[in-house]
């Protein structure tokens, strides 16, 4: 018999055009993906439509809750720099995570919890960190790096 590995899986989920972009120019609060980059992840929002019924089980994967997340914190807000105002994510009061995220950044913040379970941690001390870290929170449940 094999030993079970108890270590958790690490997936990693991107849509990204073929000249490197996973958003367009000009992010802002107004347009959280930048000017044109929402047509970069159109497969995965209109799942069961004509032409996207293959996306389906893709997306569906992608949406199945994880352990924990990792991400960079341009994906986090549109702020660069030291840290302004009261931002706390693009996705209003209750983010889809429900789980800890890992936002990368070189300015330290405190953590914000949210509603639903998702506390965005913030780590300054590189990718490994995090990784780390999210590996610990998941408690051998997948980690996803968005």
């Amino acid at each position: 018999m094999f030993a079970v590995n108890a270590l958790p899986r690490v997936t990693c989920h991107m849509s990204i055009s073929l000249d490197g972009f996973v958003a367009g120019p000009h992010q802002s609060p107004d347009n959280p993906i930048g000017v044109g980059g929402l047509r970069l992840h159109q497969w995965h929002l209109h799942p069961g439509e004509p032409g996207y019924e293959i996306d389906a089980p893709v997306r569906d994967e992608l949406l199945t809750p994880k352990g924990a997340y990792v991400m960079g914190r341009n994906m986090f807000g549109p702020i660069r720099g030291e840290w302004e105002g009261d931002w706390r994510g693009w996705w209003g009061d209750e983010p889809p995570y429900h789980a800890p995220v890992y936002v990368l950044t070189h300015y330290a913040h405190e953590p914000i919890e949210m509603d639903g379970g998702t506390t965005f941690h913030f780590v300054t001390t590189g990718f490994d960190a995090a990784l780390a870290e999210a590996k610990a929170a998941a408690g051998g449940g997948i980690v996803d790096i968005a």
